[in-house]
């Protein structure tokens, strides 16, 4: 079935960032795991799964659309070198994807291109309920906690 074209352009910039995001999360894992903090392992290895994916679904939905699939193109791909920085960067490019999601939602439907309306919702419902949300709550937890506290809590 052939797509349109400003749709699949939409789903490869999303795709970028999405593909930025899966990268970040696995440096950012093994890091983790590479500190001893197993739980914050356990959690963004998850959300490492959770953005391959998102990744699949897009670029099936291209693939659907004959369109072609950037698989090279990275937005957003910062890497911290703390774990403040490290969830601060995360958080950072959830936020981008989130916005991303809601441009080209509006896009689909400008187009009327409603199946990948509803499939972009579920991502965006995924990146808000839970990726940002944990984001922000571990954050919250560095600043109430003190960050000795928070560290050793995720061991």
């Amino acid at each position: 079935m052939k797509g349109n074209a400003n749709i699949i352009s939409g789903l490869n910039a999303l795709l970028a960032y999405e593909l930025a995001a899966m990268d970040q999360y696995f440096i950012h894992s093994q890091m983790y795991l590479d500190w001893g903090l197993h739980k914050l392992y356990e959690r963004i290895d998850h959300e490492f799964d959770d953005e391959r994916g998102h990744a699949t679904k897009l670029i099936e939905r291209m693939l659907f659309l004959e369109g072609t699939p950037d698989m090279q193109t990275r937005t957003g791909f910062k890497v911290g070198h703390n774990v403040p920085a490290m969830l601060e960067s995360d958080l950072r490019v959830e936020y981008e994807v989130d916005a991303k999601l809601r441009e080209v939602i509006a896009l689909c439907e400008q187009e009327k291109d409603y199946v990948t309306r509803e499939m972009l919702i579920e991502l965006l419902d995924d990146t808000e309920m839970d990726h940002a949300r944990w984001l922000e709550q571990q954050l919250n937890l560095i600043k109430v906690l003190g960050l000795p506290n928070y560290l050793q809590s995720q061991m």
